[in-house]
């Protein structure tokens, strides 16, 4: 494992001082191991682990190509361990989104424009009282995710994508046994978007602290 553990490095090498750039094509796999001096074993093994984790594209009778490398093409391996939480890791998930998304969501009020402050706006404003928890939740992810892009870092956002998607049956689950739930998420929504309008900072990652915070007390005592 240690040769071809060097073998990823030498090409990830390649990438980062974009010898190789996203798109590009590898050398063919005997010239790009006689260039590094590995074996073509280890190159081999290299180029499938990489392949694995959406670094490289490997086509079959056409060759090996750099990916795009965009952040939520290379974070879909974190989405697969992701999906193999059960219930109990859940509160883990929450915790580690609250504190991501309470950063971005910090960065977010620093660059909000007023046609970024429009566009939440509306999107709370489109849920009726009266909603559906479907339609809730789904509101409640087009709100999260527009604040992760706000941030203005594509692998935060991406990373946080990952790790929403996996709490929506926990969000659905309190939605349909916690009185007012449609109100408390658009109050609590309203309260994150009204430190984004402000550009406060320090209240923007409060308020986020605090919507999921909420969550995750409810399922602890649902756990229980």
């Amino acid at each position: 494992m240690a040769v071809t553990d060097e073998a990823i490095r030498r090409i990830k090498d390649m990438i980062v001082s974009r010898e190789l750039l996203p798109g590009s094509r590898l050398p063919p796999e005997k010239e790009l191991a006689e260039r590094l001096g590995l074996s073509r074993s280890s190159m081999r093994e290299a180029v499938k682990a990489l392949e694995v984790i959406r670094v490289l594209d490997v086509r079959r009778g056409d060759g090996t190509y750099v990916s795009s490398l965009e952040p939520r093409l290379l974070l879909e391996a974190i989405s697969f361990v992701v999906d193999l939480h059960d219930d109990s890791s859940l509160l883990e998930l929450f915790s580690v989104r609250r504190v991501l998304e309470s950063h971005a969501t910090g960065l977010a009020a620093q660059r909000a424009s007023d046609d970024d402050i429009a566009r939440l706006t509306a999107e709370i404003d489109a849920v009726l009282p009266d909603a559906e928890i479907e339609a809730l939740v789904a509101h409640d992810s087009r709100f999260h995710t527009a604040i992760a892009e706000l941030a203005g870092n594509g692998y935060l956002a991406s990373l946080l994508e990952s790790l929403t998607s996996q709490t929506t049956r926990a969000r659905v689950w309190r939605g349909l046994t916690q009185e007012d739930a449609v109100q408390r998420t658009l109050d609590e929504h309203r309260a994150i978007l009204g430190a984004i309008a402000d550009h406060d900072v320090e209240l923007a990652i409060s308020a986020t602290q605090v919507h999921i915070s909420g969550i995750e007390r409810w399922l602890r005592r649902a756990l229980d």
